[in-house]
């Protein structure tokens, strides 16, 4: 029995043999191995944030105009506000605005309800409905700026009283983004390389790259309606610069 469990186990301790030699006669092999292992070591890395902006003069104004208005059904408040938005947009084509620069934005009826004190004895009467509002509003863009206080005033002139907010862009604003990429990743480039050469190390290969885009915000137009009002000539408008801003992230690998 001896004998017979030997023989079985021969063959297999022949096997492990060979392929220990042929591991030994191949170092190639087995340094590869060993390189697969050390490439999943952490590699060191440095993240910075590098940012950009380009201010250019705006080239197009956005502007909600509202009418509201207010009869005791709701075909007298519609045909009333119908009749007052049809002379402001009647108004901003005179006013050389084309087709695709006029744009329904939002248009409401509601009912206009009366509220009752409740008596003494507890009783509560419900809301009673009094009249209709509707509001219709327009966004307008115009492309003449110099255009943009004299038909503010034209707007409420005809009827515009309700006001939403004023926005200041540019038609094409891309080749300013592309400039505020250029000079963002200078940036980050500029402070990587001082903190590596500060801690004694060169940057290495550029692992990742992320941005974020920020537009200039609209201006709010709370008060264009008064001051339109009491205007007697255009109303006076400044329509200043556009920052575009770029930041970028980017992480690079540390040459050791």
């Amino acid at each position: 029995m001896i004998i017979s469990n030997r023989s079985q186990l021969f063959p297999h301790i022949c096997a492990a043999a060979v392929i220990f030699a042929a591991v030994l006669a191949t170092p190639g092999k087995a340094s590869a191995a060993i390189q697969v292992e050390t490439s999943k070591q952490q590699v060191a890395i440095i993240q910075v944030t590098g940012t950009g902006s380009i201010a250019i003069a705006p080239d197009i104004a956005i502007i909600n105009m509202g009418v509201v208005r207010q009869a005791e059904t709701a075909r007298k408040a519609l045909d009333a506000n119908s009749s007052a938005m049809a002379d402001v947009i009647s108004a901003m084509k005179k006013q050389d605005i084309a087709d695709k620069d006029l744009q329904t934005s939002g248009f409401n009826i509601q009912p206009l309800y009366q509220y009752f004190k409740a008596t003494k004895s507890g009783e509560q009467k419900p809301p009673k409905i009094i009249g209709y509002q509707v509001s219709n509003k327009l966004t307008v863009r115009i492309r003449d700026l110099k255009k943009v206080g004299t038909m503010l005033d034209l707007a409420v002139t005809l009827g515009m009283n309700d006001g939403g907010n004023i926005q200041f862009t540019n038609d094409n604003p891309e080749q300013a983004l592309s400039q505020a990429r250029t000079k963002a990743m200078e940036n980050a480039i500029k402070k990587a390389t001082t903190l590596t050469s500060a801690a004694g190390v060169k940057l290495g290969r550029i692992l990742k790259i992320s941005e974020q885009s920020h537009s200039p915000r609209p201006a709010p137009m709370g008060r264009v309606r008064m001051m339109a009002a009491k205007a007697e000539s255009a109303v006076p408008i400044q329509g200043g610069e556009n920052t575009y801003r770029i930041d970028v992230s980017v992480s690079w690998e540390i040459a050791q």
